[in-house]
């Protein structure tokens, strides 16, 4: 791929982005930057971006990342939840980290959702990247169920999973979003060394 050929994607992506993309990455990095300082805010921000994802997928036949935008709708109602009802001896949820058993739910739920959706693409969708938006899907539920838990391995599920979605996004001609899952892999590194201090802080109360 050369700077020609990248520099003519970026300029048909950004005259060909809809007001509804715009707006969807408005409240998609805006959901990052609330998860990362653990705002409650990350929810309703995220809701919103969410759903409009659901619209665009289904549009551009990306069946699997539609599916995991609707998830990502479930998962933040429930994750509003938890985060807003702590333990009684708790002022708020604290992240903490993963234990042996939560790894092996974590890869249980990412290759049993992988074999799922490979299969379901595969047989039942006209999906052109059945694999690839697959494993984008199967790592990005893992993450949504650890960040509802507020485990810090949840933003190593994140950066695999927008590591992924950059080419992703670039090769369906979605070139704004593209650019925000690279935007969200910075964020998502910024993320994971500010729950890993904020677990330890935890740790030490």
């Amino acid at each position: 791929m050369d700077l020609q050929f990248l520099e003519e994607g970026i300029r048909e992506g950004l005259a060909a982005m809809t007001w509804l993309e715009a707006v969807a990455v408005f409240f998609g990095i805006a959901s990052v930057f609330y998860s990362m300082r653990e705002h409650i805010w990350v929810y309703p921000t995220g809701i919103i971006s969410t759903l409009i994802y659901v619209w665009i997928c289904f549009q551009f036949k990306l069946y699997a990342d539609m599916g995991i935008n609707a998830y990502y709708f479930s998962m933040s109602i429930y994750g509003w939840y938890v985060w807003s009802h702590p333990q009684k001896d708790q002022k708020t949820l604290p992240v903490t980290w993963l234990q042996p058993k939560g790894w092996f739910y974590s890869l249980l739920i990412f290759f049993v959702s992988y074999v799922v959706l490979v299969y379901v693409l595969t047989n039942y969708t006209d999906s052109d990247v059945p694999y690839w938006d697959s494993f984008t899907t199967a790592s990005a539920f893992v993450g949504m169920w650890l960040m509802a838990k507020k485990k810090v391995e949840n933003w190593i599920c994140w950066i695999i999973t927008d590591l992924v979605s950059v080419p992703l996004y670039f090769y369906k001609g979605l070139i704004l979003t593209s650019f925000q899952f690279l935007f969200f892999t910075i964020l998502a590194v910024i993320g994971l060394f500010a729950w890993i201090k904020s677990a330890r802080k935890y740790e030490v109360a």
